[in-house]
């Protein structure tokens, strides 16, 4: 494992902040996760790239995370450099009904700026936890939208600290996807593409998201947001609610008894509960549907 006086160079010239043995639990929304051996965020684009051409040159694995929200990281860990797309690049610029955010911005400062521009077509992000980049990777979506409604192009950076671009119709995007997943690529910044719409009637059916949100989905308890996709024609919610798995528990790991597609940290689960859980759920649900989940999270790290 290296220490710190191995990235002394490194750190020299990074700008943003970079941290040593960083518990990812501190860093995830499930409040779960061991430490990574360095977590850095950029300050912009050039430290971004600085850092990424530095892990290329000495050979030390990439890990990239923005907000946390999607993603379990293992008990163990994560092995390398942990890459935080954060407030260091979350611009947001706008222009007719055209927005142009960073990657590392809040969805929900998104939906609040785009809501005082008058700019609609973004109400579904409203409640939804996470970033720009994020969102753009896993094509996140709610109430029958999506962000590839939106995107008209992103901007993002290669593992070798190269910049690239790619339209919407290069994205391949599909339920929970896009030809970003599993490259070794960072979004950077999304231009997007809305329409001018009352702002009364934006903010009041955002408001109508959030709440239905609130009604309906555990907030009160760490949790990664749905934890599978919903299979075609079902829900993976009524799937695990029929093969009796609400409220089903390991360690600190529950599966919500609010929401049956959630799985919640009721205090000091591990990775490992939740792994187990999920496991017990899949076999669960196979048995009474014959269906196979298929997880929506994103497991990092090392046992």
């Amino acid at each position: 494992m290296l220490d710190p006086d191995s990235y002394g160079e490194l750190r020299e010239l990074f700008e943003g902040v970079m941290m040593f043995r960083e518990p990812m639990s501190q860093h995830t929304s499930w409040r779960i996760g061991g430490p990574a051996e360095v977590l850095a965020e950029p300050r912009g684009v050039d430290d971004l790239k600085l850092i990424l051409k530095y892990a290329a040159s000495l050979g030390i694995p990439v890990t990239v995370i923005g907000a946390g929200t999607n993603i379990l990281v293992k008990d163990g860990g994560i092995k390398g450099i942990v890459i935080q797309v954060g407030s260091g690049l979350s611009d947001l610029r706008m222009e007719g009904q055209q927005v142009t955010a960073g990657g590392g911005l809040r969805l929900s400062r998104l939906a609040l700026a785009v809501r005082d521009a008058g700019i609609g077509g973004f109400e579904f992000i409203a409640g939804i936890p996470g970033t720009v980049g994020g969102a753009a990777v896993m094509n996140a979506g709610a109430y029958g939208s999506s962000v590839s409604d939106l995107v008209n192009r992103v901007t993002c950076i290669d593992f070798a600290g190269e910049e690239l671009y790619l339209e919407n119709g290069q994205l391949e995007w599909g339920y929970r996807k896009s030809a970003l997943q599993g490259k070794d690529l960072i979004v950077v910044e999304a231009v997007f593409r809305g329409n001018l719409r009352d702002r009364d009637l934006i903010a009041a059916d955002m408001e109508k998201f959030i709440s239905s949100r609130k009604a309906k989905q555990p907030l009160e308890y760490p949790n990664s947001g749905s934890v599978f996709k919903n299979p075609p024609g079902n829900y993976a919610g009524k799937l695990i609610d029929q093969a009796g798995c609400r409220g089903m528990r390991v360690g600190d790991a529950q599966v919500s008894v609010k929401h049956t597609n959630f799985i919640v940290n009721l205090g000091k689960a591990t990775a490992r509960d939740v792994l187990d859980l999920i496991a017990a759920v899949k076999v669960r649900v196979l048995e009474q549907s014959g269906v196979n989940l298929e997880m929506e999270v994103k497991v990092l790290g090392r046992d």
